[in-house]
């Protein structure tokens, strides 16, 4: 009776060390995918420079809201609105295996909204992986104020499927209002926003 006891417990302590290891290898795999707070925070800082301070602020926001991004988006947009209005951006999509393409994005946007703006985007990127980055190819629903007296900060959501996108745009311009619109997002630019 001792004797099965103890094949018992060395069966139960080798399944519960293999699981607990193929449990960590698990989630170290899925770290290895994703970008860490500090990463972000620090490309951030460099990407947008004189405004560090707010910049850590709105990612640390992120990464409690959704965790840790799989990719992120380094961009220029310029848009403008008399109650309807377009936007039109590019920039590098980066993923945490090395691999960088070419994004672009552009859409409509209706409101109460007047005014030009140029910006800097840095995007986080949520659930989408090198193999299926068709997936983030389309259109995105969003809702945006805005109020851009000579220098100002913002993130907005955007979200379709399970691809979660968190632009944070530093602009420069006169603009100021509500609308509500889509981002498309292809790989190729075009001037056509619809």
């Amino acid at each position: 009776m001792k004797k099965n006891y103890l094949i018992l417990t060395l069966f139960l302590s080798i399944f519960l060390f293999i699981f607990s290891f193929n449990s960590g290898l698990t989630d170290q795999s899925k770290k290895k995918k994703t970008f860490d707070q500090k990463e972000m925070v620090d490309k951030a800082k460099i990407y947008f420079a004189d405004l560090s301070e707010g910049v850590g602020i709105i990612i640390e926001r992120s990464f409690m809201d959704f965790g840790q991004p799989s990719a992120y988006i380094e961009g220029e947009e310029y848009s403008g609105a008399f109650f309807g209005g377009f936007r039109y951006g590019g920039g590098k999509i980066y993923f945490k295996d090395g691999t960088i393409k070419d994004i672009f994005w552009n859409g409509p946007s209706l409101g109460f909204d007047l005014g030009a703006n140029a910006s800097k985007v840095f995007t986080l990127v949520y659930n989408l992986e090198v193999d299926n980055f068709n997936k983030l190819l389309g259109r995105y629903p969003e809702v945006e104020g805005t109020l851009y007296l000579a220098a100002g900060l913002a993130i907005n959501y955007q979200k379709k499927d399970d691809i979660i996108i968190t632009p944070v745009r530093s602009g420069l311009g006169l603009r100021a209002g509500v609308n509500l619109g889509y981002s498309k997002y292809t790989e190729k630019k075009s001037f056509i926003p619809f």
